[in-house]
């Protein structure tokens, strides 16, 4: 008679593999571990899910549409409050003459706060606005030159660094809470997690490269 799966790992000397994180395919038992396993792999998911709209408002940019995506990562931060807006939780973002984004905040008094937002995000290729009047800030989106689209992939090339190192320091605060032991069944899927999604990252660029 066959022994069971369950015996069968027993013998060899390798953990059951009963309890799984939910949609994850590592076999990590200890609860705790299993806890930090989830809480890093939704960490990691975030900062790949913005290096990705990142990516989509650079190829827009890059391709020469103009559209409020372009906008998409600034974000508004007013005195004595601790949340960062987006820019249509505190204005309407349009498109005039196909090559100008026209903002228009709901009040007036947050105007000065989306400048020094637009100033502080440094966007390739839309550093320049104007004030048209105490509520609207006209941007002029040129077509981007060969130089310009070379800006925004370098800059593309900096935040897939830098998401990467985000990555990189979850991995390591995960470890650092667990103190896992060497070689242990943890240690090698966190590790396997971490190299899935800086995978996830080289691969977005390269996309956005074709």
């Amino acid at each position: 008679m066959k022994e069971t799966d369950e015996r069968a790992l027993n013998r060899k000397g390798a953990k059951s593999t009963a309890k799984l994180v939910p949609r994850s395919k590592q076999p990590i038992t200890d609860p705790a571990a299993q806890e930090e396993y989830a809480n890093a792999e939704q960490k990691m998911s975030v900062a790949v899910d913005w290096y990705r709209r990142e990516c989509a408002s650079i190829e827009t940019r890059a391709n020469g549409r103009v559209t409020p995506s372009l906008l998409s990562s600034v974000r508004v931060k007013f005195p004595k409050n601790d949340h960062a807006f987006k820019l249509e939780e505190i204005s309407t973002v349009g498109i005039r003459n196909a090559s100008e984004l026209i903002i228009t905040v709901f009040e007036e008094e947050s105007l000065k706060h989306v400048e020094r937002a637009l100033y502080d995000a440094k966007l390739p290729g839309l550093s320049s606005f104007q004030k048209h009047d105490n509520r609207t800030l006209k941007i002029p989106v040129p077509k981007p030159t060969v130089e310009a689209r070379k800006a925004l992939f370098a800059a593309a090339e900096r935040q897939a660094e830098d998401t990467r190192v985000q990555i990189r320091r979850h991995h390591q605060a995960s470890l650092k809470k667990g103190k896992y032991e060497k070689h242990s069944i943890e240690l090698d899927e966190f590790q396997k997690l971490t190299a899935r999604f800086v995978n996830n990252i080289d691969t977005i660029l390269k996309d956005l490269k074709k």
